[in-house]
């Protein structure tokens, strides 16, 4: 019907026959006219509604005008005039009675229109700051396109003399002024003034690139160069779009979840409320304060109906990021209908290839479309990608944006239903699932709809036999899902075995030195081998699967196919299979392969992110503090804390912790609070900071507020920052602080001063130093009111006292502010202005110190218990008062704090640590890998699996991909039958060739990837061992220098990545190689000419893949390194969430997640675009592949037969996703082999002297006297530092008792470390019973000596296993050592008795019963020679005198060496060893020491044990 309406309109046939069946074909003038004209002006007033409607909602400023511009306009103008001039022509020539058909009308007016339409865009979109358009890009696009048809044929007519007159000239004319309009537009516009490009140092190219750029990533093409250069580093990253920064996408969640918020509540508030009580406000929004309780409610609603829905965060979600994402759909969709035009191209190629008389032209013709169409469907699918991808970056923003927000001002009973470990995973886990989902989500409903048009046009081709098909890719679909859910459960059993295996390596590195000491490294080896191979045991389990899995998914395409074709062509004689409908039909099927295989990805991941999206929604529905349970407003008032008749909870189930509290504090006072332990000191603290939920009552509190909590909340920043807390810097009130605080000698001794970094959670500083930072950030904050939540005790009692008079007491730097103190501490109570005595959450005394003890109550009683260990501690304080400020930081201890700092970087993969001026860096930071892999480590990881094997692998790989290229040619030549009418003959043997060869395929991609995997298993199995023993072997030193999270991490991380990335990798690498490697042999064999394209094409995809990998590497080094902070920040927020709030600096850390966060995803966004930058490139080259493969089938069209044309166009068709993976696999495989190479590093480390030797080993007696010498002995920690021993000469006889003392750094513990050789000795020798100890093998001499070490370390695992290890002794034997140590009562009071369990670090036993369990261990090895180091304060002084007492008893024949810290225990042994800078200064009994008065006697007048 429309062709005959335009007949009408031309008065002739549109479309004759000319057009053909010519050389020179031609379309008639009418459709010229007609449809050629009106397709882009279709197009624009279509689209212009819509595009109005955006840039009316999208203003992003004003450009200038500029030359283009103005040229633009003028040209638009021009070819308005140009159209009207056409159509006043035709208006003269009717005049002139020449009449023409309306169509001459029709078509200059509609043009005409169009122009003025575009001229008037051009300058809208100025006046919107539309840099570049896409619209009229299109739009000129378009036009060029119809208008080069007439204009050929023009040109035609005027060769062959026909003269048309002003027509002619005006056609002319327009195409020139639409090409050059098409050429302008593809230039941009300046940015829109004031925009915040001009401002932006380093902005994202993105924003100001043009149309063509931005369809093609171009932009991104200078940092993928930057990249190649030089390896990325921070800097280099652009800003992030302002539109995907946490302060643009986190609100636009929020204001829709609190939309949802309030639908349920005014859905809820349909039944009265009950009067409002408790403290808290529902849920998510700010608003609902005086809203009953959610519990209230929904008993209410039940009795009229069912419960109130809950918010749901999904429509928040859908409401807040939908729009956007659905760009990203209709992109999609375009894209799934363009997808089936090229089998129907293949289609028309293969019979035009049949076909003798049909002109060249229509094949190159065909050619070039199936070129266009795959070009234009990567477009679109790569912009689809580009929606999606950004989608789930915002997401991820928005609700790690949601949760920080809500963790801030939950509740503590909300707090206390998850753990940070929990909240942290909200984070991290459920929020990239999120982001992974959505780059799939439009598979739902694209999947579905793939398959629908694939089948239909198969059905076409084929008829009812591809049903058949389809059954074999149903029967699939169960046996891939079974495949899935037992891989899934072996993943978690793997899981569980290797958390077990990484935490007992955690235990093992952090005990090393005791392992070395007590020579049970063997013990702890099977331990862990043991575990490894479960590990193992389930990998190659899986492994089974995987390569049944992929054996399906190679075999599945063929499956269908042959049978598909077979019962096609065995159901009816007359069904002949040619060319045509095979390799159409293969093509679909390959279409159909994937759909296929993603749906039940798709389906799995949204099980998955919808139990996410239930515990994100349930996370940000609790309840929060309300703000206004605590009074805030300035009045003017005497009393500046009042509490009336206040009853609080922590929870709204549990009990009052607090009931009708009555406190009135009168400003400027200082209040102390005492009690038992548990009796509601700190709730009271915490009631007075809002944290409570108050019943009922009312608390005011007048002024702003400083809080130290009981256990310090140290930032991971520099100690200045600590103390500053957001407050301005200012020198002179900084410095008083520190005073103050007691914090200048420990500024002096922390390496960087007081800009030292501190680790997470405060880990090198010692207890008191927290807490005395912590009080400096109060005191720095000048606030009016300040709650100290006990900060005295974790301080030693000097430093206490120095506190409390310069700071806390009446004449510290607080005086005149009003101060409460939770304290313990009975000495400051006199001196304070008002006391409240707590019982069990009752205030039951109040009043000054001298009235309560008038009143002889229950503080009387408090001060009768307390004061007597009160008054030891002080004598203790005075006692030893060896300036107690110089604390005690040895050398040794200087250089634990640096291992410690350092373990806060496991992988300071790029960024190397900074230097601290003045210290020897002890911690060398690691090397990042850079660059590109040596090939040798793919060589050791083939040496891994095996030489052989992988020869092997890839033999295997080869004959697979023969088969394939077999079958395929064998149905070639079975459609090739169809032409020479032989098909009946030999369709049995065809099908059966076919299926043979098909089968034999996939039980050989079934051998194969199980080899590989076994190879693989190997290989891994191999690695580990090696890094597990050299480990063990290790010396100490490593380890001192070395933080033990870079160990670890090659124990977890890497060997993961060698156990299951890896192998995955390696298998989609070798398998998309020899993909592509076998399509190139299958274009050129049918079309040997194909073989001189394969070099250019080869030469750009090679040079695009190393810009790529240069790049994307970098980037996800960068991401995973920019990662942790955010969680790690958020952990340590909810941490010290109260400190935050009662500082009130809420925004500030919210402003400051949120810089994390976009600076994570500054290096994300970079990663999204460089795939798509490669994938817009790379099937670039695959494209080329189908044209040039098209071109020459059609130019040697007279030699080739159907059947090979179709083999090669099908073939190359494919190749487009195999050279993607390629490339991705490549990048894969270069960033999971470094793995190896890591582990191979630390797998190759100097390792210390053989364990036994067996020509030198010891009589099994030895030692029997237990006689020790030192001859002339000299030792130093590592090359290059200082001897900390010189020439040691000394001899012990056996059973002697020595002391050992001397000023920290004087070499006593050296001494120990000497005997049991970890540290070698670097002059001289030691000789026990006259073997010289260096000969023999270490573990015979540790074996034969025991110690008990200064930190008591335990292993988790059951008592018995710790205090023997190899099970070398009788449980009789075991109990009888325990009795020795004094913890018999406490083992049998146990129900497990020995098999009590302990867990990690032995944190379930007590420090002092930890060191008695260290005293068991010796006494059950009982060695001619024991080593005691003594504990300096961890331990009590009842624990020590029972270890004194027993060493006296149980060691009475040994010899004793005691390296002591207090002299009394040593002051009756038989010779003391005074040493001095590692030289021995005095060597004598005790008592004639004394009587020379030389440093010994010092000492212990120190001590007070000498006049």
């Amino acid at each position: 019907r429309c062709l005959g309406l335009v007949n009408k309109q031309c008065g002739s046939d549109p479309v004759d026959n000319q057009t053909f069946h010519t050389d020179r074909p031609d379309l008639p003038e009418c459709f010229q006219l007609s449809v050629l004209s009106w397709l882009p002006c279709i197009y624009l007033w279509a689209v212009c509604p819509i595009y109005l409607f955006y840039l009316q909602r999208n203003n992003r400023g004003y450009i200038m005008m500029s030359i283009v511009n103005r040229f633009k306009t003028v040209f638009g103008l021009a070819l308005w005039i140009v159209c009207w001039a056409d159509l006043f022509y035709t208006f003269h020539e009717t005049q002139q009675g020449h009449s023409q058909p309306p169509i001459f009308f029709v078509t200059p007016l509609v043009l005409g229109m169009t122009m003025l339409l575009a001229t008037f865009l051009i300058q809208f979109e100025r006046l919107r700051g539309v840099q570049s358009s896409g619209v009229l890009f299109i739009f000129w696009f378009l036009s060029v396109l119809c208008a080069i048809v007439p204009f050929r044929s023009k040109i035609l007519q005027a060769s062959s003399q026909v003269d048309r007159g002003l027509r002619f000239t005006t056609f002319y004319f327009y195409f020139s002024l639409v090409v050059c309009e098409l050429i302008l537009c593809c230039f941009n516009e300046k940015p829109p003034l004031f925009s915040n490009v001009v401002t932006d140092p380093n902005p994202c190219p993105e924003s100001t690139a043009g149309f063509l750029s931005t369809i093609t990533f171009w932009w991104f093409t200078s940092m993928a160069i930057k990249g190649y250069k030089v390896p990325l580093e921070a800097k280099d990253l652009w800003s992030l779009n302002q539109r995907d920064r946490s302060g643009v996408v986190v609100p636009k969640l929020l204001k829709e979840w609190e939309k949802e918020h309030a639908k349920a509540q005014s859905q809820a508030v349909y039944s009265k409320p009950l009067p409002a009580t408790t403290n808290h406000i529902g849920g998510g929004g700010g608003e609902g304060g005086g809203e009953s309780s959610p519990e209230e409610v929904e008993v209410l609603l039940a009795k009229q109906k069912g419960t109130p829905r809950q918010p749901s965060f999904l429509r928040a979600l859908i409401k807040a990021f939908g729009p956007y994402f659905l760009i990203g759909s209709a992109y999609k969709l375009l894209q799934d209908v363009i997808t089936f035009v090229n089998p129907q191209l293949l289609r028309m190629l293969i019979s035009f290839t049949n076909q003798k008389d049909v002109p060249e032209w229509w094949g190159f013709a065909l050619a070039f479309l199936m070129f266009f169409t795959a070009f234009l469907q990567t477009l679109i699918l790569h912009q689809h990608f580009q929606y999606c991808f950004v989608t789930g970056m915002r997401l991820r923003t928005a609700i790690i944006g949601a949760i920080y927000r809500k963790a801030l001002v939950i509740t503590n009973a909300a707090k206390r239903s998850s753990t940070v470990g929990e909240i942290v995973n909200l984070m991290s886990v459920d929020a990239q699932r999120f982001m992974d989902l959505t780059t799939f989500l439009n598979m739902l409903w694209s999947a579905p709809l793939q398959i629908i048009l694939a089948l239909y046009f198969l059905w076409q081709n084929l008829g009812p036999s591809v049903l058949a098909g389809v059954a074999v890719m149903i029967l699939l679909i169960p046996f891939n899902a079974v495949i899935a859910m037992k891989t899934r459960a072996y993943q978690v059993e793997q899981m569980q075995y290797k958390d077990s295996r990484i935490k007992l390596m955690n235990e093992i590195l952090n005990g090393i030195k005791v392992l070395k000491l007590y020579a049970w490294e063997n013990s702890f080896k099977d331990k862990v081998l043991a575990i490894r191979q479960k590990e193992l045991n389930v990998l190659r389990k899986t492994a089974y699967l995987g390569a049944l899995s992929t054996m399906a998914w190679t075999s599945a395409p063929f499956l269908v196919a042959l049978t598909t074709f077979a019962v096609y062509v065995t159901v009816d004689e007359n069904n002949i299979l040619d060319a045509e409908k095979a390799f159409v039909s293969l093509s679909l099927f390959n279409i159909l392969r994937f759909p296929l295989n993603m749906l039940p990805q798709v389906i799995s991941s949204i099980v998955q992110a919808s139990v996410s999206l239930k515990r994100i929604q349930d996370f940000l529905s609790h309840d929060e503090l309300d703000p206004h349970s605590v009074d805030r407003k300035n009045a003017a008032t005497d009393y500046s804390v009042t509490i009336v008749n206040g009853k609080f909870t922590w929870a709204k189930e549990d009990p009052p912790a607090l009931h009708n509290i009555n406190v009135m504090v009168p400003q400027g006072s200082l209040l102390a609070v005492v009690g038992h332990v548990g009796c509601g000191k700190s709730s009271l603290i915490s009631a007075l900071l809002g944290d409570m939920e108050k019943l009922e009552g009312d608390v005011s509190v007048r002024g702003s507020v400083a809080y130290v909590p009981q256990q310090a909340w140290i930032q991971n920043a520099t100690v200045r920052d600590n103390i500053l807390f957001g407050k301005p810097y200012n020198e002179q009130k900084y410095r008083c602080v520190l005073e103050a605080c007691a914090l200048t000698p420990d500024m002096q001794v922390l390496p960087g001063g007081d800009m030292t970094e501190i680790g997470e959670k405060g880990i090198n500083l010692s207890g008191g130093q927290r807490q005395r930072v912590s009080l400096a950030r109060a005191l720095y904050s000048e606030a009016d009111i300040y709650l100290l939540d006990d900060p005295l005790s974790a301080v030693d009692a000097h430093v206490a006292k120095h506190i409390f008079d310069n700071l806390i007491g009446p004449e510290g730097a607080l005086k005149g502010k009003t101060r409460i103190l939770v304290t313990h501490g009975i000495s400051f109570l006199p001196q304070v202005d008002n006391i409240v005595v707590m019982v069990e959450g009752r205030v039951s005394e109040m009043g000054s110190y001298q009235q309560l003890l008038k009143e002889n109550g229950a503080f009387a009683e408090f001060l009768r218990n307390y004061a007597l260990e009160d008054i030891v501690e002080e004598d203790e304080a005075t006692g030893t008062a060896t300036s107690p400020l110089t604390l005690k930081l040895s050398h040794t201890h200087i250089y634990k704090l640096y291992i410690k700092k350092s373990m806060k970087h496991p992988d300071p993969s790029p960024e190397k640590m900074k230097k601290q001026p003045g210290m020897e860096k002890l911690i060398q930071a690691e090397t990042a890998e850079r660059g590109r892999v040596k090939m040798k480590v793919y060589l050791e990881y083939a040496k891994a699996v095996g030489p052989l094997l992988s020869v092997f692998i890839c033999f295997l790989y080869g004959c697979q991909n023969a088969a394939a290229i077999g079958a395929n040619i064998w149905l070639s030549k079975w459609t090739n039958d169809a032409t020479r009418n032989e098909t009946q003959k030999n369709v049995h043997m065809r099908v059966g060739v076919y299926a043979a060869l098909g089968i034999a395929q996939g039980i050989l991609v079934m051998i194969s990837s199980f080899t590989l995997a076994m190879g693989n298993i190997g290989a891994a199995r191999k690695l580990h061992l090696n890094l597990l023993e050299n480990k063990l072997h290790t010396p100490q030193s490593f380890f001192d220098t070395t933080p033990i999270g870079r160990v670890i991490n090659r124990f977890s991380k890497d060997i993961y990545v060698i156990d299951e990335a890896l192998p995955s990798t390696v298998l989609m690498f070798l398998g998309t190689v020899f993909v592509s490697v076998s399509t190139m042999i299958v274009i050129v064999s049918s079309t040997p000419i194909f073989a001189v394209v394969i070099a250019p094409l080869t030469f750009i995809y090679i040079f695009v893949q190393r810009f790529y990998v240069a790049t994307s590497r970098q980037l996800k080094r960068l991401e995973s390194v920019s990662r942790s902070p955010i969680y790690s920040h958020f952990s340590e927020t909810i941490t010290g969430c109260s400190v935050i709030r009662a500082y009130s600096r809420h925004s500030a850390f919210v402003l400051m997640s949120d810089m994390k966060v976009d600076e994570n995803q500054k290096s994300y966004y970079p990663g999204i675009v460089s795939n798509r930058w490669l994938g817009v490139r790379i099937e670039f080259i695959g494209n080329c592949i189908v044209l040039f493969a098209a071109l020459f089938a059609v130019i040697g069209k007279d030699k080739l037969n159907p059947g090979l044309v179709g083999l090669s166009v099908s073939y190359a068709l494919q190749v487009t996703m195999s050279l993607n993976w390629m490339v991705r696999m490549t990048s894969d495989l270069e960033s999971n082999i470094v793995a190896v190479e890591r582990v191979k590093e630390y797998s190759e480390t100097k390792t210390e002297a053989p364990w036994e030797v067996e020509d030198k080993k010891p009589s099994s007696d030895w030692p029997v006297e237990g006689n020790v010498e030192f001859r002339d002995y000299s030792v130093r920690y590592r090359e290059g530092l200082d001897l900390v021993l010189k020439n040691l000469t000394l001899s012990v006889k056996g059973g002697e008792k020595i002391g050992i003392v001397g000023r920290t750094g004087a070499g006593k513990s050296s001494m120990t470390l000497c005997l049991f050789r970890l540290l070698e000795a670097a002059g001289g020798e030691i000789t026990i019973d006259e073997v010289k100890i260096a000969d023999i093998g270490l573990h015979d001499l540790r074996s034969k000596l025991t110690i008990i070490p200064q930190e008591p370390v335990l292993f988790s695992g059951t008592l018995r296993m710790n205090l023997d290890p190899f099970e070398r002794y009788s449980d009789e034997e075991v109990w009888k050592a325990l009795e020795h140590s004094h913890l018999h009562k406490f083992v049998s009071s146990q129900s497990a008795k020995l098999e009590l369990e302990c867990s990690e670090g032995g944190e379930n036993l007590s420090v002092g019963q930890r060191q008695l369990v260290c005293l068991a261990r010796a006494l059950l090895r009982k060695t001619r020679i024991l080593i005691l180091d003594e504990a300096t304060a961890a331990i009590d002084l009842e624990t020590d005198d029972l270890i004194q007492s027993t060493i006296r008893t149980q060691f009475e024949d040994c010899t004793v060496f005691t390296i002591a810290h207090r002299l009394n225990t040593i002051m009756d042994y038989t010779r003391v060893l005074v040493l001095d800078k590692g030289q021995i200064a005095e060597f004598d009994t005790p008592a004639n020491l004394i009587t020379k008065r030389g440093i010994f006697y010092n000492m212990a007048k120190d001590a007070g044990l000498a006049q």
